[in-house]
């Protein structure tokens, strides 16, 4: 069966669908969106939420549920505890402090990142007052690496790669493009174990 993911770079979301795929061993064609595309996601499935898998004979999205239907031999096994809450507590400093910065990759063009960033400041205010309160962020955030830290072992509450590895490195993922912040050495080792254990490369649609 042949796969077509539609997908946006910084999305943990999306994210999290490419490095299951690269888990999987699954071959797949990316699609990178622009962010002001409202037509295709919406011809697609009806809605604009990304990411979307496209195969023969239909189209889906809900990251998890697209894991859960490439994953037929259930290797990504999810652990008994919910790491929902937690994806959430890290959720907000994240992108408060890396959505400022996401938009000046080569996803973005100058039409797209002004609708991305229009959208954003609604909900989160300014940018320019986001990168202001910078160093707030980073001190809301330490405290939640730090308890994300004391779970590995290696892997989060693991001795073995889950899916909660994909779904946690997804999420801590965009940080790296925060130049005022730099991971502990125990999460970046972490972090690049995932990359290398899923075949994961960022930016690959724009260094290819």
């Amino acid at each position: 069966m042949a796969f077509k993911l539609y997908h946006y770079v910084h999305c943990p979301f999306c994210v999290r669908v490419r490095m299951a795929l690269g888990y999987l061993n699954i071959p797949y064609e990316s699609k990178v969106l622009r962010y002001d595309d409202e037509a295709n996601p919406k011809k697609l499935t009806g809605v604009k939420m990304l990411p979307i898998l496209q195969f023969e004979g239909g189209a889906m999205n809900e990251s998890l549920d697209i894991i859960k239907f490439l994953d037929k031999e259930n290797k990504l096994k999810p652990s008994d505890k919910d790491i929902g809450p937690l994806l959430n507590e890290l959720g907000k400093p994240i992108h408060s402090l890396a959505m400022p910065y996401w938009i000046y990759t080569p996803e973005f063009d100058q039409v797209s990142r002004d609708y991305f960033k229009n959208k954003k400041e609604m909900k989160r205010g300014p940018f320019k007052d986001l990168v202001l309160r910078k160093e707030e962020f980073i001190q809301e955030l330490m405290p939640l690496l730090k308890k994300v830290e004391d779970d590995l072992h290696p892997f989060y509450q693991s001795a073995s790669f889950g899916l909660n590895d994909i779904l946690l490195a997804a999420h801590l993922w965009g940080l790296y493009i925060v130049p005022e912040f730099q991971f502990s050495e125990k999460l970046h080792t972490y972090l690049q174990s995932v990359k290398n254990i899923c075949h994961f490369n960022y930016h690959q649609d724009f260094w290819s």
